[in-house]
């Protein structure tokens, strides 16, 4: 505990921008996109939610393979393929799983501006976890991931963690969860200048209405900055009719900082084995970091739902970043012991 609350201290430093491997922050399955981002705190049987949080792994994902892939901006693509396995033997839940980002293909020029060829950026995690209830209602825990980065010639390997326990009281259908994600070291660098991890902190809460198929979830992330709003050095600041610029009050500043640090989301679970799930969630940072000041935009609200057919889980999510355009996100997941009923 005492080594873990050094290292946050000396992460305090750290922001956006000047971390190695961010796509470990990206959402790994639409479920995630389509609810903001973030969610720690359901245990059900997603096993893409592991990688937010080892400590959902419970029995329910006892053999599920999922797959989803997302398409984002500008060719960008990345995605996720996990398995979970309960350990009956040991009382354990295991996970594997991997999560990928492809950048695309990009040319190489000299400095007359003459095209040459052509070159790769990819990066690529390899995760295993596991969790083990330690009490009736408190589960805990952990994922260990292997880490590549390739842009070009160039090359970076790094080993991370998350550590992760939940509360969970079956009785008013309520589940609070405490997550530590990315701890770890940069092993190797591309040029022997060594970058932090992703870290982040977050606390989540959700609760199912017991008169009402909703579930609505909020999550505090970037706990471990006091101070979540981005100082943009080229942004204009807005002024009177006078030219005098508009300072905002401190009391205003603190309600935009206290909300960037929150996601809320919900989603509708329909049907009698909850074969259609309707979903929404909103990310005050990504809205605030992304929008444009001129322009009304859906920027940090994000949809989706998911279906079950047959013995397959089809999910869809789309999330708003800017003005520009969305990300869509796909997947799919199975129960492998509906095919193979001795596994």
């Amino acid at each position: 505990i005492l080594f873990l609350f050094l290292y946050i201290q000396l992460s305090f430093a750290q922001i956006g921008g000047k971390n190695a491997f961010e796509f470990l922050n990206l959402p790994t399955s639409p479920r995630l996109t389509a609810m903001g981002g973030h969610l720690i705190s359901v245990m059900d049987e997603d096993v893409s939610l592991t990688l937010s949080n080892p400590a959902a792994l419970n029995e329910k994902m006892h053999n599920r393979l999922a797959f989803a892939h997302n398409f984002h901006f500008a060719g960008i693509q990345n995605g996720y393929v996990g398995y979970g396995r309960q350990l009956k033997k040991w009382d354990f839940n295991t996970h594997v799983g991997i999560q990928y980002i492809n950048y695309g293909d990009f040319t190489y020029a000299d400095q007359l501006g003459n095209k040459q060829d052509q070159f790769s950026v990819r990066e690529t995690a390899f995760i295993v976890g596991a969790s083990k209830k330690i009490a009736e209602r408190l589960t805990a825990g952990a994922n260990l991931k292997t880490i590549f980065s390739n842009p070009e010639n160039y090359a970076s390997f790094g080993m991370a963690a998350d550590l992760g326990i939940n509360y969970q009281n079956d009785s008013s259908n309520l589940v609070v969860a405490f997550v530590i994600k990315n701890i770890g070291y940069e092993l190797t660098t591309y040029t022997g200048t060594r970058f932090g991890m992703p870290l982040d902190i977050q606390i989540g809460i959700s609760k199912k209405l017991r008169y009402l198929p909703f579930r609505f979830s909020v999550i505090a992330h970037q706990l471990h900055r006091a101070n979540a709003r981005y100082d943009d050095p080229s942004k204009e600041s807005e002024t009177d009719i006078f030219g005098e610029p508009i300072k905002k009050s401190a009391f205003s500043t603190s309600v935009d900082n206290l909300f960037r640090h929150l996601i809320f989301n919900g989603e509708f679970l329909l049907g009698k084995n909850q074969n259609l799930r309707l979903r929404a969630g909103y990310n005050h940072m990504r809205r605030k970091e992304l929008s444009i000041t001129t322009f009304r935009s859906l920027s940090g609200f994000s949809f989706g739902f998911g279906v079950k057919v047959n013995a397959f889980k089809l999910d869809y999510g789309v999330g708003y970043h800017h003005l520009a355009g969305a990300t869509n996100h796909i997947g799919i997941s199975t129960d492998l012991g509906s095919f193979f009923n001795k596994m």
